[in-house]
């Protein structure tokens, strides 16, 4: 979508501010918040972009993961429209030409939000992501199983990564990718750029990044000041999932990220966080391996971690003000 599209609406609808309100506390890399939306007419309908200029070059080089945030925030506008009562009509990629309108939403038949959509519903304000070690325990075996539903509902799979051999393999993925990024000026700055206003606040990023077995952003340098002990970083690792689709374009990085947002929400709701580390997924090789070892004939979207934890604030977010614009495209047919 171009700039000249981008212009901020004076009076928006009041289903399109739910909306809208909805979308913006979906999770994204390093809180970047790469989306933008606009209101169809008044009150028919929302539309979701991606917006390019908070892509991050480096660490997210063909847009994927930017994708999959905008696929979490399409899955928080779809039940946002519940909560309203209405059934969401989803249109995908509806603009041939236009890589960056991922989506439209927009309000079908009227059905009464049901009990578990509006305990989804509450914890979009409920969800944080957590960095660091969890409270020491897995997940139980029946939460797990609900959770890899979750994801199934939505068109992915959700895979527990629980033998000592297989996780321990993950792990050196995982450092594999960060020990890269650590070492690249260029990656390091990026991930600096990401602490400020309106990205992570600084009191956010203080843990050091090798507590867990799973190795976690470094966005301040903290491992070139002192050294955690590898014989202490598996204590509060939680439960390890990997998050796959069948294919791997951007339908299925929309489809990715509206699972993780309905996975993480049917968690949050249950009091339970999650801490992503997604570093393999961000060097090609390290994906291959990734995908070769755990999630065969399928494409690995997302690797993170979920257990109890420390209540954590809320993460700052864009204002609304300049989030939400005008009608973009007209709807086909109109």
């Amino acid at each position: 979508m171009t700039t000249a599209y981008r212009i901020p609406y004076r009076n928006p609808g009041h289903a399109a501010l739910h909306l809208a309100r909805a979308a913006s506390l979906a999770p994204s890399p390093h809180n970047v918040q790469p989306w933008f939306f606009a209101e169809v007419g008044h009150d028919r309908g929302f539309e979701l972009h991606a917006d390019t200029g908070r892509r991050l070059p480096l660490t997210d080089p063909d847009g994927r993961q930017a994708v999959i945030a905008v696929g979490a925030a399409l899955f928080n506008a779809r039940i946002a429209v519940r909560h309203l009562g209405f059934r969401p009509v989803v249109d995908v990629l509806p603009v041939s030409g236009r890589p960056e309108f991922l989506a439209r939403v927009g309000f079908g038949a009227h059905a009464p939000v049901t009990r578990g959509e509006a305990r989804l519903v509450r914890a979009i304000g409920q969800r944080r992501t957590h960095r660091g070690r969890f409270a020491s325990g897995a997940l139980s075996e029946t939460l797990l199983d609900d959770l890899c539903a979750q994801a199934r509902a939505e068109g992915a799979e959700l895979q527990p990564v629980d033998s000592t051999d297989r996780l321990e393999l993950l792990a050196d993925l995982v450092r594999g990718a960060e020990d890269r990024h650590r070492t690249d000026p260029g990656h390091a700055a990026e991930l600096a750029r990401c602490v400020g206003p309106w990205g992570l606040p600084t009191e956010a990023c203080l843990g050091h990044p090798d507590l867990t077995l799973l190795a976690g952003r470094d966005y301040l340098g903290l491992a070139h000041r002192y050294t955690v002990p590898v014989r202490s970083r598996g204590v509060g690792t939680g439960s390890v999932l990997v998050l796959s689709t069948p294919r791997d374009g951007r339908a299925d990085w929309l489809r990715a990220g509206q699972a993780l947002e309905r996975v993480l929400l049917y968690a949050a709701a249950r009091d339970v966080r999650a801490a992503f580390h997604t570093q393999p997924l961000e060097v090609p090789a390290l994906r291959g391996e990734l995908r070769t070892w755990f999630t065969p004939r399928r494409f690995p979207q997302m690797v993170l971690r979920l257990g109890h934890g420390a209540p954590t604030p809320r993460l700052p977010r864009r204002p609304l003000d300049g989030l939400l614009v005008h009608e973009s495209a007209p709807a086909p047919g109109r």
